[in-house]
């Protein structure tokens, strides 16, 4: 299940992040072109109105999920300046209670949109310029502050049973080969 989470995570912030991209250069290259002659008579019958409230609500979308997805990786800004000085049981205890209770609020948020989201879809309320139903924006909010909290759990029920805090190395980049490992490497296929 896991497994499924973290691809479903990934390939979606992934999806949101290129389709935004797309979308943010088709309306760029539809405005330069209806200031060009001859072709502006073509470009000026198309609708591109819609391209920045979608751009914005998968950008929204992409924060949730985002979010998420930064607390199984350990990529969140945090202030530590206490738990740096804290060693044993007061440090793990101090973690654990950030943990828990960044599930409690996450959980809280998830709990508080899916009654605003069931509300909403009551109701005939429509984007501005897709006309999509409100509630299909706003399910961002129950679903990625859900699984915010339970990642936030998961990461939880790890440190407690010994296994480290998720930690991101800056300095790493994927798929680009560590310096100082580069030099041993070649000397020992050598």
């Amino acid at each position: 299940m896991n497994r499924f989470l973290n691809h479903l995570e990934e390939w979606l912030i992934a999806f949101l992040i290129g389709a935004a991209t797309l979308v943010i250069f088709f309306s760029v290259v539809h405005r330069f072109l209806s200031g060009v002659p001859y072709i502006q008579d073509y470009t000026v019958r198309m609708n591109v109105s819609w391209a920045q409230e979608l751009c914005i609500f998968m950008f929204v979308w992409m924060a949730k999920f985002g979010a998420a997805y930064g607390v199984r990786t350990g990529i969140h800004v945090g202030v530590d300046v206490i738990i740096r000085k804290l060693t044993g049981k007061p440090q793990r205890m101090l973690i654990l209670f950030g943990l828990l209770a960044g599930a409690l609020f996450t959980g809280t948020v998830a709990s508080l949109g899916a009654n605003f989201v069931y509300h909403i879809a009551q109701t005939d309320q429509t984007s501005v310029d897709m006309e999509i139903p409100m509630w299909w924006v706003y399910l961002c909010v129950p679903l990625g502050s859900s699984l915010m909290c339970y990642r936030f759990l998961q990461v939880a029920w790890n440190f407690a049973h010994g296994e480290d805090l998720p930690h991101h190395d800056h300095g790493h980049v994927e798929g680009v080969e560590d310096v100082a490992a580069a030099p041993a490497a070649k000397g020992a296929h050598a």
